[in-house]
């Protein structure tokens, strides 16, 4: 049988939705402190209690909130039109190549609203 965990990470950047009707408030330049969780899917190894340890998943994943934090997502290759939706199918594509374990990615774009893309 298979657990799961989970670990958050955060990040400040800038976006505008080029694609919404116009007039709409979110085709204004605005920026958000997003908030993003990852969950990882996996067997509980028996020596180390762990599925993977939370540092080396930090570890793998800070570089992807590096290339976000404090930019302009729509200046971000395959991030033209920053919906909360298209960031969770790109974080979850990069990190996956990394995490081939990697069950899905919440991504939430204020404190009410967000996205999820997984398996």
């Amino acid at each position: 049988m298979a657990s799961t965990i989970f670990k958050e990470f955060v990040f400040e950047a800038a976006h505008k939705l080029p694609n919404v009707p116009e007039g709409h408030k979110c085709g204004r330049l605005h920026g958000h402190s997003y908030r993003f969780t990852v969950e990882i899917e996996g067997s509980i190894d028996s020596f180390t209690g762990f599925i993977i340890d939370f540092a080396d998943i930090k570890a793998i994943i800070t570089p992807i909130v590096n290339q976000l934090d404090h930019y302009y997502l729509n200046d971000i290759v395959g991030l033209e039109n920053p919906t909360c939706e298209n960031l969770s199918k790109w974080l979850f594509f990069k990190i996956s190549l990394l995490l081939p374990t990697l069950k899905k990615v919440t991504v939430y774009e204020t404190c009410t609203a967000g996205a999820t893309y997984g398996i």
